[in-house]
């Protein structure tokens, strides 16, 4: 296995240090399906931009949320809007190739989400806890 050094901020480093070991699964699992041919790069790629859900939770994550904040976030109304439709057109079976590939992502950016919020968690209640012995 090979070893990738970045430099990123103090800050950010200390945010990461809950997900250290994830940090290659998540990496790996991005790249694979955005960038290497998974029907969700068909989304990212073939649009000159992606859906307003990548975005949304791009820019989401490049403001360094708190851990509280991680846990409050929740995509916009239109984007829960349109992740209703795309069900719903799921459930019919009449989601064109393009639309299962954006729901796709929403799955994947939703299991992203809800493995950030776990860690997120976790770290709130280790926190309380180490006061709380003291």
């Amino acid at each position: 296995m090979r070893q990738l050094s970045i430099e990123i901020s103090d800050e950010l480093a200390q945010r990461l240090e809950p997900f250290q070991n994830q940090l290659s699964e998540l990496v790996t699992r991005l790249i694979t399906t955005n960038l290497l041919g998974d029907t969700a790069s068909n989304v990212v790629v073939n649009s000159t931009q992606p859906p307003p859900i990548y975005l949304e939770v791009l820019d989401f994550l490049v403001t360094r949320p708190t851990y509280e904040q991680i846990l409050a976030f929740k995509v916009s109304e239109r984007s829960q809007a349109q992740l209703q439709t795309l069900l719903e057109k799921n459930r019919e079976g009449n989601l064109s190739s393009f639309e299962t590939a954006e729901l796709n992502l929403y799955e994947q950016l939703d299991a992203l989400m809800t493995m950030l919020k776990a860690r997120a968690y976790s770290a709130i209640k280790a926190t309380s806890d180490s006061l709380n012995l003291a």
